[in-house]
């Protein structure tokens, strides 16, 4: 008996709780599954994107050139030079205004627009993200093709997928900027700063990193469009020499020219553009984290 008193006094409070709490063991168990469960889960997710990967690396590889991916040729109609510069073209500037329209309105309901205002404008951004991209598509060719005059062509094209790309970075901008720490805010105004000083100096080092997400993400997801661009201007074999000129990209090749007979050299040529949008998309993943975790880490610890 005193053995038996002795061993239970021994006993710590953690032993007692473990020994005494079903709810406490269910959820110690649940927490060891849950370790286990989370990476066949993420083994389960991968796999899908691996074969993806593998299936079209596999007939893109064996026939993708230094040549195919810089020749400009009039009369190549295997290579990607052409649509790879055009491409770049077309998401750099509508990156630029996508970024220049998100961020300006992700700073105003952020800390301008009252409430209210702020609101419908939030309500309105998430009824764009949730459009198909067909729609805003038909939207970019009766607003800007037919209506505008500006006809299939490369302004048109630029400005649909701006149009496409805006919401997804307003989003993130207007919750980068109002996650900014309501005592930095006020110590900022409390100190003398005036509203422009407060957003460059203050509130955009600390909502940068996510804001930066927020921009790759559109450009991800941007590059992979096709109804934006198939509906807006047509395909070229030249540069564009001007705003109005047709224009090439990747996607609208892939749509044009997957459909081709079986054993067609065109269809080589979409599964080397679907390849490399692919890597594209990687490629701006892994950039986008690398860059955020290096500039929170920079200033880690100064608004913290």
């Amino acid at each position: 008996m005193v053995l038996a008193n002795a061993s239970e006094a021994r006993r710590s409070p953690e032993d007692i709780l473990y020994q005494e709490s079903l709810r406490t063991k269910w959820r110690l168990g649940f927490d060891r599954v849950i370790g286990w469960l989370l990476p066949l889960l993420f083994i389960v997710a991968i796999l899908p994107i691996a074969d993806l990967v593998y299936y079209v690396g596999s007939r893109a590889l064996p026939t993708l050139t230094f040549q195919v991916l810089t020749s400009t040729s009039l009369t190549q109609t295997d290579a990607l030079g052409v649509p790879i510069v055009s491409t770049a073209e077309i998401m750099v500037f509508a990156t630029l205004l996508a970024v220049a329209f998100g961020i300006f309105g992700g700073v105003a309901t952020a800390e301008y627009l009252s409430e209210r205002m702020a609101g419908w404008v939030r309500m309105t951004a998430n009824l764009l993200v949730g459009l198909p991209s067909v729609t805003l598509g038909y939207f970019g060719y009766f607003t800007f093709v037919l209506y505008f005059g500006w006809g299939l062509s490369y302004i048109a094209a630029v400005v649909t997928l701006a149009f496409f790309m805006t919401p997804y970075i307003f989003r993130t901008a207007d919750l980068a900027f109002t996650s900014v720490p309501r005592p930095i805010r006020e110590a900022a105004f409390g100190s003398g700063a005036t509203g422009p000083q407060y957003i460059v100096r203050v509130a955009t080092p600390i909502a940068f990193p996510q804001v930066l997400n927020g921009i790759f993400l559109a450009m991800a997801i941007g590059v992979g469009e096709t109804a934006p661009i198939v509906l807006t201007t047509t395909l070229s074999t030249i540069l564009p020499t001007s705003i109005y000129s047709p224009v090439s990209f990747l996607t609208a090749l892939i749509w044009e020219n997957f459909a081709q007979p079986k054993g067609s050299p065109l269809i080589d040529l979409a599964f080397q553009a679907a390849f490399l949008l692919i890597i594209t998309v990687i490629a701006l993943n892994i950039v986008v984290r690398l860059i955020s975790y290096n500039f929170q880490k920079r200033i880690q610890g100064l608004y913290q």
